[in-house]
């Protein structure tokens, strides 16, 4: 449609355009003028051929952070970290074959509380009654404690999960 010409729908008509930028005074450098790169979105009091208030952003604010996301899931990172998670279940379990604080600490409740029942009602009563009934005793100890630092070692080297399903920090 020819320039200055109403339009039929009722849009308004466009303006001539433009050879030269707006007559404004030349930079204090005294460089030529350049226009602004294009970044999709209109600048602050420029042209917008919707109607719509074109907003800048304001600078000083923070802008969401891709970190916060994991790369591979997408999901975004729980607020509970997998170093603290993993040496809270590992050292515990490695020391005095109490198992579960790190499943706890990461919300995995139902894990955490079967581990430390397990760790507390199972484990130590095995350890205790094994100077009086032998080997098997030790073995059911053994084998809790065996549990407890491969989970601790699983959730530092691995991919672990809190309760909700969202993976842990990797700090």
């Amino acid at each position: 449609m020819p320039y200055n010409q109403s339009d039929p729908y009722g849009q308004p008509a466009l303006p001539p355009p433009m050879s030269s930028p707006p007559a404004s005074s030349p930079p204090a450098s005294g460089q030529p003028y350049q226009m602004p790169p294009v970044s999709g979105a209109p600048a602050a009091g420029g042209y917008d051929p919707y109607g719509q208030a074109a907003y800048a952003q304001q600078a000083g604010y923070p802008v969401a952070v891709a970190a916060a996301y994991d790369p591979l899931t997408g999901q975004p990172y729980s607020d509970k970290s997998k170093l603290a998670a993993g040496l809270l279940q590992l050292l515990p379990g490695l020391f005095f074959a109490i198992g579960g604080i790190g499943r706890l600490y990461a919300g995995n409740i139902a894990l955490g509380v079967t581990q430390l029942i397990l760790s507390f009602a199972v484990g130590w009563v095995a350890f205790i009654c094994g100077w009086f009934l032998f080997a098997i005793p030790w073995v059911v100890t053994g084998g809790l404690w065996l549990w407890f630092i491969i989970d601790g070692i699983m959730m530092l080297a691995g991919r672990p999960v809190d309760g909700q399903g969202r993976p842990l920090r990797p700090n």
